[in-house]
This record gives structure tokens, sequence and C-alpha cells, in this order.
């Protein structure tokens, strides 16, 4: 015979997300002038009392003495706590609803407003035990109900004593009261409850814990709103990607560990065992050997706008998709060659330099303005576009060559060949990606082609440019001045020695591969990147992945949905329905896309399924991943 559970809840912290005390002081004190001073100490008692530091009942009396409330208050106080119900306890409604009669509300806190909350969760008045105010005769609350067992130390476990349920008892909760508990035998589990507040001292207690309602119901095999808890998910953050995203990635509940430097392959191999999302920038080369390790991986973002360090064919074949931002750094890149430009055209670097030795050397020789000179683009992408629309405007006559078919902007002047540009302009600005074709673009004939005295930008790809032959015309004068911001070879970290036969030449600008560093970049970037990823983990929808077809979909209330990746071959969509049907699931939608290399089904099905079919959905022939979504 299946034992009983019975699920007993604290409210503050755990049920909301705020202690309610805290907020019904925000309100009772919003005229006074020691409003700030007054809550600090709330706050304080009500961390001394969580932690166990502080006698229950003496927490309470300095607190309620401290917020001065009156009983008009409280609907103003319900209305918010209405708003700031946990997001997982939200989400999870339909766990209360189904269990009421189990589920109990044991709070330190205070009925008159405790009541109103639960109930829109289906949980009743006769199984919410808490304290009651006391109020005078103009309804000011004054203290509590000094006889009522929650008001005194230990009184939740004596509560739940006298309850006498017959079967087993878990406690979910964020605070010592709620430990205290499981300590008197009065519960079987402990489960610390830190969605809002963790209390390291708390949870080193527990039996579990739990930073997610979602994380206790999976652990006890319930019915959950997600189908895998969002704690579980790891993220693994290398390479300084910026905090807004680790931010992002912590608020949508991931456990989130961050690296500051690049990894080499074998490191990675290392590390990414139990990564649901990984996230890189340009140093870390995601290899097949190291997708072949992964035995977790959804999803890998780049936050930066190149994917040429990842290894696309294997990440499609093992159900990995890859994200980047094409557009968040394009401003920033754009920016920083039109300076590189003004700064070789009026050889600034040399200036600079003297200048800094003491060397005084006032001269228009070399320096030139750029207005009139020609610019030639190779790559008009977004960001060659974006640099032919500003170096327009500022007097620049603009030459672009691409080898997809582009329109002009503005004025520009489209080349049929590389070799056309090279031998028009003055100036040249490379803005390709990172293809192996597009290695040494720019070798021994390319620097011939170009005009004398001319100038190089590469914000690019460091294997583009033919290092050796670019210092060599650097020194024999061909080439007037360089800067280069990517390099063959980087190092990993900022602790690691830069090498470069560029180093020390002549009008030759050097920079850290910071072409998008910009804290405006990085922080775009660092929100548009994990937006796609929690997307595509959330709901399936793939837009903005390099390497899977692209499917927007919209979230469903009362359906699962169940994700498909096969490889692309014909009749998988018919064995897929072929099982669906045999198992009589109802369909509510489908979506399939392929390309080259998979095909991606999405199917919304009635809620009501044999869940043994996600197993049976992994059988079909040429399945390389099969997950539930929600």
């Amino acid at each position: 015979m299946a034992i009983t559970k019975y699920f007993v809840f604290d409210f503050d912290s755990t049920f909301t997300s705020v202690e309610a005390l805290d907020e019904l002081g925000d309100i009772s004190l919003m005229d006074y002038q020691d409003k700030n001073d007054r809550l600090k100490k709330v706050k304080s008692i009500t961390d001394q009392a969580m932690s166990g530091k502080l006698s229950f009942r003496e927490s309470l009396e300095q607190r309620l003495a401290l917020l001065d409330a009156h009983k008009d208050d409280l609907p103003k106080l319900i209305q918010r706590l209405k708003r700031k119900v946990s997001k997982s306890v939200e989400r999870n409604k339909e766990f209360f609803e189904t269990y009421h009669e189990n589920v109990y509300i044991i709070s330190n806190g205070f009925k008159d407003f405790i009541v109103p909350i639960v109930a829109d969760y289906g949980i009743e008045e006769d199984h919410v035990f808490a304290n009651c105010f006391n109020y005078d005769k103009d309804g000011n609350i004054v203290g509590f109900d000094k006889e009522n067992i929650l008001s005194s130390n230990n009184g939740k476990a004596k509560q739940i004593e006298g309850l006498y349920l017959d079967g087993e008892v878990h406690v979910i909760g964020d605070g010592h009261t709620d430990y205290e508990i499981r300590e008197a035998g009065a519960a079987q589990k402990f489960y610390a409850f830190t969605e809002n507040v963790h209390r390291e001292e708390i949870a080193e207690k527990a039996d579990h814990v739990a930073p997610s309602l979602d994380e206790y119901l999976y652990a006890n095999k319930l019915n959950t709103a997600l189908s895998y808890p969002k704690n579980r998910i790891k993220v693994l953050l290398l390479e300084n990607i910026h905090q807004e995203a680790i931010k992002v990635f912590k608020e949508e509940g991931y456990s989130v560990e961050v690296h500051p430097a690049g990894l080499s392959e074998d490191e990675l191999c290392e590390r990414i065992e139990g990564v649901s999302i990984l996230g890189i920038r340009s140093k870390t080369q995601v290899t097949e050997k190291v997708i072949k390790k992964a035995d977790r991986l959804l999803a890998i973002g780049a936050f930066c706008i190149g994917t040429n360090q990842i290894n696309l064919p294997a990440s499609s074949m093992k159900g990995v998709a890859a994200f980047n931002a094409p557009y968040s750094n394009t401003r920033s890149v754009v920016e920083l060659a039109i300076g590189n430009i003004i700064m070789l055209m009026r050889n600034l670097p040399d200036k600079m330099a003297a200048m800094h030795a003491g060397k005084w050397n006032k001269s228009a020789t070399g320096s030139f303005e750029i207005r009139g000179k020609k610019l030639g683009i190779i790559g008009y992408g977004n960001i060659g576009k974006q640099l032919s629309v500003v170096a327009e405007s500022i007097g620049l006559n603009v030459f672009y060559y691409d080898l997809e078919e582009r329109l002009a902007l503005g004025n520009a002047t489209k080349c049929d060949s590389l070799k056309e540009l090279l031998n028009t302009v003055d100036i040249v600005s490379l803005h390709v990606d990172g293809r192996k074709e597009n290695k040494n673009l720019l070798s021994e004939d390319q620097f011939e082609q170009m005009k004398e005295r001319a100038i190089l930008i590469n914000l690019s790809r460091g294997h583009v440019v033919d290092i050796p032959v670019l210092k060599k015309n650097i020194e024999s004068g061909k080439i007037s001045g360089a800067a280069v911001d990517v390099f063959p070879e980087e190092p990993k970290s900022n602790n690691d020695e830069f090498f470069s036969d560029l180093r020390g030449l002549p009008n030759v600008i050097l920079t850290p591969h910071i072409g998008g560093s910009t804290l405006e970049a990085q922080e775009n970037i660092a929100s548009y990147v994990p937006e796609r990823i929690i997307n595509y983990v959330n709901t399936g929808s793939t837009s903005g992945s390099v390497n899977f077809p692209n499917v927007t979909l919209p979230a469903l209330e009362n359906a699962h949905r169940l994700m498909h990746i096969h490889e692309n071959q014909p009749g998988i969509l018919a064995e897929l329905n072929h099982v669906l049907v045999e198992h009589n699931v109802n369909i509510l939608g489908q979506y399939l896309k392929t390309n080259e290399e998979i095909g991606y089904v999405i199917t919304d099905v009635d809620k009501e399924y044999d869940k043994s079919i996600i197993g049976e959905l992994k059988k079909i022939s040429h399945t390389i991943r099969t997950r539930m979504l929600y």
C-alpha cells in the first residue's frame, strides 16, 4: 500500500518570494522619515530569526513594534503579495490544486494575509496554520495572539504533531523554524527552499536542497509544469562573458559556472561533462572531440559574431543547437575601424610613441585627411555595410567586394573582383567570416595588387592575412600603416604573453581582439544570446540558430511539447506519427523543418498520454535526440 505524503509549506520567502512583514513595513511606514532605518532593522531581525540566532517570539514582538501598521494596510499588502508568489510555485499551481487535501501552510506569519493568497491555489483556510494579529479599537495592529502555538519557539513542530498526520510529512521552507520540524521528528524530510533566499546554515542541515518547487516535485516523481528542473540545467561560461549573461541565466533558474579564460580541447573535454549550455567567445575551440564528450549539452552560445570556432556539423549530429550574436557588436567594430583609419592616415602611432619617448616632432609629413580617400571594404555583410554608411558620411569614397550579390548602400561602388578593389583603393578594410577558404585571403599576390602606400585594417579573422607577407610589405614601405585586431594565434587569457611578427613595426596599431569589446556591445550580446538559448530550451524555438532549421513557436497552455531531432532522411515523420497513433496520442499541432543535415520536429500533444512514448520515439531510425520540453 502506498504511503500517503503530506506537503507542509512555509509561506514567507517560500510560497511568496518575499517576507510579508518587510512588505507590510514598506506600506505602513510610507510617510515616516525614518522608514529606511526601520526597514533595515526589521530585515535584520527577520534574518536573525530565520537563521536561528534569535527566538521567534522575540523577533515577532520587535518587528511589529517597528512596523506601526494598521488593519487598513492589509488589503494593499495582500494585493502586493499576490504579485510576488514564487515563480516556481506560480507555474505549478496545478500541483496545489491536485493535492490540496494533503497540502498545509504552516507559518509564523499571519493568517490575516496568508489565507487570501493561498486560496487562489486551492488551499482551504482549515489547512492554513499561522498567527493572528491583535488590533486596538482604532484598527491599529498592536500585537499577536500569544496563546497561538505558532507564536512560541518550536511552534511549527508542535503544530504538526497536533495534526496527527498519518503518513510521510515533507517540509518545504527556507528558515530555521522549518528545519526545527524535522529536527523534532515531526517530519520525515526537510527540503531547503532556496529560490528566493539561500541560507547556507539551513541548506547544510536539509535532506535535500530545492532551488525551486520544480526540483522538489521532480525529485519526488510528482507532476511538474516543467519536464526538468531548471536548477539542474548547468551553464558553463568561458572567456569573461559579460555579467549580464550570468544574471539572465541565473534569473531563469539555471546553475551557472564561470571561467575567465579560454580552455584547450583537453581542458574543455574535462569540463564539458554534465554541462547543458556552453557559452564561449572566439578563443575556445568546440571540436568534434569536445562534442562527443558532451553528455548533456543542449546548446552552445557564441558570444560574438563568428561561429567558426564551433564544429557545427558535429553539433548538429549530436542534437546541439548553436547560437551567435550577428548584429550586437556591429557598431563597435565600425567605430574602431574608423578610428584606426584616421590614426593611420595621420601617422599617429609613431607620433604618440615618440612623444612617450620624449621626442617632439611637429610635422605634417606623411599626415593626411581621410576626406576624398578611397576605402575598400572586403566583405559587405552587416559590419561592412554599416562601415560603408559611416565612412561615406565623413567623406570617404567607398568601394566594396563580396562573393555574394550585395546591394550597395548610399553611393558605394561594387567591384567585380578582389583585384579590382585592391588596384583602386587607398585603404583596405577586411570584414569577412572565418571559413577555411578565407585563409591567407591577402597574401603575396594580393599585396602586389595594392596601391603604393596603402593602409590595411583587419578586424575580421586572424588567418585571413598572411602575417609574414604583411610584415615584409610594411618593412618595404608598400604598406604605409596597418591596424590588426585579430591574429592566427591568440593568448588564451590576459595573463599569457602575446607573440607576433608585427610587434615593433612602424605605424602599426595592434589591439587585443577588442573590435566588439565595448560595454554597450558586450551587454547587448550578453542579453541577446541567452534569450535565444532560453527560448530554445523552453519552447523549442530555434530562431537565431546557425545550425538548426529556424522555427519560431508559440508557448502553449494545457499541452505537452515533444521535440524530435533526426538525420535528414525520408520517412521519419511518418514513423514518428505512427508511434503517436499507436499510443492514442492526440496531436494538437506539429511543425517540421529540415536543413541539409537534420530534421527538426515539434509536436504538441494533449497532456494525457503514456510517458513511455518518449522511449519509443528514441527508437525511431536515424533519431539524434528526443526531449519533452514541457
